[in-house]
C-alpha cells in the first residue's frame, strides 16, 4: 500500500518524481523505507560531518472511522526525528478518498499521536496537485508557512502551539 500511495503521490508532484517509476533511485528508496519500517530507524550519512547517524522513523496507518471491517488502510504518515521534535516526512491518502474530509481526519489523527504532538516541521512540494489544500489543513493544525523555495514550502509549528495554556 505505501509503495502504491508514494508512487501515485510522486506522479501527482507531492513526492520526488523519480519515485513514480522503477529506477535505481526508487529501488534504493523503497529498500531503505522497508528497512526503516522493520526497525523504526533510518541510517543516514550526515551531510555536514560525513558520519553515519541513526534517525527514528515512527509510522502510523489510517483507517476511516466508517471503514468496513477488514478493509485495508486508507492512508499513512511517517515521521522523521529532527532536533528536539519530528517532521511529518511522508503522508499519503488513497486517491478516491481525497476531497471528502479524510485528509483532515487523517492529519488530526496523526498529530494526536505522541509523535505527532512533538511534530514541529513539514515540507510541502509546491508542485503537488493538492498543495493548497494541504497548506490549509496544516494551518488548521497550528502550522505556519515560514519559507518557500522553488520546490517546497516549509511549515513550522511553535513548540507550545498544542500545549494547554498556563494558569
Amino acid at each position: 500500500m505505501l509503495r502504491a500511495l508514494i508512487r501515485d503521490g510522486a506522479r501527482d508532484g507531492a513526492f520526488d518524481p523519480a519515485l513514480a517509476w522503477d529506477s535505481p533511485h526508487a529501488d534504493r528508496f523503497f529498500t531503505e523505507l522497508r528497512q526503516a519500517l522493520k526497525t523504526g530507524y533510518f541510517v543516514i550519512t550526515n551531510e555536514r560531518t560525513g558520519t553515519l547517524e541513526t534517525v527514528a522513523v515512527p509510522g502510523y496507518v489510517y483507517w476511516p472511522d466508517d471503514d468496513a471491517p477488514g478493509a485495508p488502510p486508507a492512508g499513512f504518515g511517517l515521521f522523521r526525528a529532527i532536533g528536539d521534535g519530528y517532521e511529518l516526512w511522508l503522508a499519503g491518502l488513497e486517491t478516491s478518498l481525497r476531497g471528502k474530509g479524510h485528509g483532515r481526519s487523517m492529519l488530526q489523527a496523526l498529530f494526536a499521536t505522541p509523535t505527532g504532538r512533538r511534530t514541529r516541521h513539514m515540507r510541502v512540494r509546491r508542485s503537488a496537485r493538492h498543495a493548497q489544500a494541504i497548506a490549509r489543513l496544516l494551518e488548521e493544525q497550528g502550522f505556519t508557512p515560514t519559507r518557500e523555495t522553488t520546490t517546497e514550502t516549509w511549515f513550522v509549528r511553535a513548540s507550545d502551539a498544542r500545549a494547554p495554556a498556563s494558569a
